[in-house]
């Protein structure tokens, strides 16, 4: 035998065993990615994402109608409560005040001079010089006088209010959100001038499906996080709306950290709410779960290395992973891709880290 001879039978044997190889591992059991069940110890909760807020936050809006011929603040400002803001054009309002002012004087002015005539009336009736009659009518017209000057001067105070109306105040001792507006610009009675928050104390607020809102209570443990940190800050549910925004179908809750950490208002805040206390569940990778909406199911390795269908229930609960009531117990293999592997076929179970 040539030398030649032998290397081609060598190649021969090599291409066949080959094929062989390759024919044992297309009909050999396919490798697949499983995933080992067990029971751990889970708390049930609720991640939504929400924002800072403080406690109380005020919409400015003007009394009055008007020009702004004034603003007194801007936006990160402390300012305490009752401190002018901003001012509003009240030339007219000013000019009736003073004209007020003016009537009210003339009537004091008219209210002394009818007392003189009434001291005078009074000391000539007890000489004898005057009549009673006269003395009634003094009497009578220092008694209108009196009352003119209160008519003024109820008169002059409601005009001075109404001009003090055009000078808009903060209601509460609190920081500048938002300035929207600029000098000279004509507001009405529906815009906001100034957005104000509390100084002390802030709640963060998110709004939650009403599907899942039924079961917040006040008094809840909750955790939250500032977005893109990791620091985590212990809090409580401080409120759920009772009503639901039929807009987006969610309701309002509302959660207040302990302590308070500084944090901008506005400020992005992951959420967590505790709905159900650490227990001991069983919790697979929702990859897993084929029709999870309609009639879930999982396949399952059994020790024979086979691929059977078993139809499973899971909690309606939002979560990354799904939460399996019944059908699956700790120590099962279940496949991690079961759109790659056949119902009933065999499997080689590839254990991945978890």
């Amino acid at each position: 035998m040539t030398k030649r001879t032998s290397i081609m039978i060598a190649l021969a044997v090599a291409i066949v065993s080959a094929m062989l190889a390759v024919a044992i591992m297309a009909n050999g059991p396919k490798p697949v990615a499983t995933f080992r069940v067990t029971a751990e110890k889970t708390e049930r909760v609720l991640a939504v994402v929400g924002r800072v807020r403080p406690n109380d936050l005020v919409q400015v809006r003007p009394v009055n109608p008007g020009q702004v011929i004034r603003l007194l603040h801007d936006e990160g400002d402390r300012v305490a409560s009752g401190a002018p803001l901003a001012v509003i054009k009240s030339t007219v309002e000013q000019a009736q005040a003073e004209a007020e002012l003016a009537r009210l004087a003339a009537a004091r002015a008219r209210a002394a001079e009818v007392r003189q005539s009434l001291s005078r009336t009074t000391t000539l009736f007890e000489r004898g010089f005057a009549a009673r009659a006269a003395l009634d009518q003094a009497r009578a017209a220092s008694r209108a006088a009196e009352a003119e000057v209160t008519a003024a001067a109820a008169s002059h105070r409601a005009t001075t209010a109404r001009t003090r109306e055009f000078v808009v105040t903060a209601p509460m001792a609190s920081i500048v959100l938002a300035r929207p507006i600029d000098n000279g610009q004509v507001v009405t009675t529906t815009t906001t001038i100034f957005e104000l928050g509390a100084v002390t104390g802030f709640e963060v607020e998110a709004e939650v499906d009403e599907a899942y809102a039924d079961t917040l209570r006040p008094g809840m443990a909750a955790r939250v996080s500032p977005s893109g940190s990791r620091t985590v800050y212990r809090a409580v549910v401080s409120e759920v709306s009772p009503k639901v925004d039929a807009s987006t179908g969610g309701r309002r809750v509302r959660v207040s950290p302990e302590p308070i950490p500084r944090l901008a208002p506005g400020r992005s805040v992951d959420v967590t709410i505790v709905v159900g206390p650490a227990e001991s569940l069983i919790i697979v990778p929702r990859q897993a779960v084929v029709d999870a909406t309609v009639a879930p199911r999982v396949l399952v390795v059994g020790l024979d290395n086979i691929a059977r269908s078993r139809p499973i229930r899971i909690a309606d609960w939002p979560s990354t992973n799904a939460i399996v009531e019944s059908g699956l117990k700790a120590g099962e293999r279940i496949v991690l891709t079961p759109a790659e592997v056949a119902t009933g076929s065999r499997a080689r179970p590839l254990q991945p880290e978890r």
